[in-house]
């Protein structure tokens, strides 16, 4: 769904039970949730450039693009296929999310193709 800056922000603070971040245009990511928290920011200079939170079974991503903000919401994720990444606040848990469909090039069989990779929390336990 498309949003303005103002409906963005308000989204992200009505927030509650997620984790994630948020990163800013004007500084570093600061914003880090990782435990489950209701979400509140107050914006200082800049504007949401990107965010991403997960209250453990949906996942919620917002990128800036141009003048609009973008929400993509991925209802329950599948931890079937995951992946993890090291970053100074933990490890960060991404889900793939793999879709059937026919495949012309394989005589009209269904085959998986991946659809996207979101943002499934923080693992819990030690950062390295």
């Amino acid at each position: 769904m498309k949003m303005n800056k103002e409906t963005t922000l308000n989204f992200i603070n009505n927030l509650k039970g997620y984790e994630g971040y948020i990163q800013f245009s004007d500084r570093p990511i600061e914003d880090v949730y990782k435990t489950k928290s209701d979400i509140q920011i107050e914006p200082k200079n800049g504007f949401v450039y990107e965010a991403h939170f997960f209250n453990g079974t949906d996942s919620i991503s917002i990128r800036q693009i141009n003048d609009s903000w973008f929400v993509d919401e991925t209802k329950n994720v599948s931890f079937e296929d995951t992946q993890y990444y090291f970053s100074k606040y933990g490890k960060v848990r991404m889900a793939q999310i793999w879709e059937e469909e026919i495949d012309l090039l394989y005589k009209d069989l269904p085959v998986l193709k991946l659809k996207k990779v979101v943002f499934a929390g923080f693992e819990k336990g030690d950062s390295k």
